[in-house]
């Protein structure tokens, strides 16, 4: 409890939309043994459960990672451009999941299509505010926190960054999996392919770098050094999965 009356100190704004995208997951999570409908081999639920538990988390993080930024008015844009974006974002995927249709690489009619790119767009935006936001932590000298909390910071949001690009690898090719189709046998809730590659874990772990390395430097590690090590063999081990994805080989093999 005091950790949520902290961040809600912190951010109220990304407090309260990281609860709504966390309720929402949960909703999806109750409504999915009562579903029949599949989409792409998995419960149509699944996906919207995925991206509101993950954006749920991630913004709640932002939260409380941008109270560490000096620049109240750059803080205050920042969290209004991730509400905005990750609403309509997630809006756009349980929106395609009722109509019981795929939200990525759907362009099997005109309005599958639109959608799709303004689901892209709206991804740009929000990475063009990751990246700003990750410019910042790097710009500013001065923070309150022990440096190897600051560069698990630095380094998490670069991270994020970076594998965050790689879903404009999948747009591109209008594919998650390498060496077959999109759906089939996958592993339990993630869904990743347990026959072909899967670029969503390298993806997956990329992305979640924003809250390991952070932790990581201020709970683990006792110095910059620590941190930076730790950190370059995170992102190795992610590059050595989105490698193997890309050669076709899926996680378990």
């Amino acid at each position: 409890m005091n950790f949520f009356s902290e961040l809600k100190r912190r951010n109220a704004l990304l407090f309260w939309f990281g609860l709504f995208n966390l309720a929402v997951a949960i909703v999806c999570l109750v409504l999915m043994p009562f579903e029949e409908t599949q989409i792409l081999g998995v419960n149509r639920w699944l996906k919207p459960f995925k991206f509101y538990s993950s954006v749920g988390i991630m913004v709640l993080t932002m939260g409380w990672l941008l109270y560490y930024l000096n620049n109240p008015k750059k803080v205050k844009t920042y969290s209004w451009l991730i509400v905005i974006t990750m609403f309509f974002e997630n809006g756009l995927i349980i929106t395609q999941a009722i109509r019981k249709t795929t939200s990525h690489f759907n362009n099997t009619s005109i309005l599958n299509g639109i959608v799709f790119n303004i689901m892209g767009g709206l991804i740009l935006v929000f990475t063009i505010t990751a990246i700003l936001i990750c410019i910042s932590f790097f710009k500013q000298k001065q923070f309150s926190i022990p440096a190897a909390y600051v560069w698990g910071i630095r380094l998490g949001l670069l991270f994020f960054v970076f594998f965050s690009l790689e879903g404009g690898l999948m747009v591109g090719l209008l594919s998650h999996t390498i060496g077959g189709p999109d759906g089939g046998p996958g592993l339990p809730l993630v869904n990743w392919s347990t026959r072909y590659g899967d670029l969503r874990i390298a993806h997956f772990l990329g992305l979640h770098s924003l809250q390991v390395l952070p932790l990581f430097g201020n709970y683990i590690a006792k110095t910059k050094k620590q941190t930076i090590t730790f950190s370059i063999v995170y992102f190795i081990i992610v590059a050595v999965l989105f490698l193997q994805a890309m050669k076709g080989i899926p996680l378990l093999f």
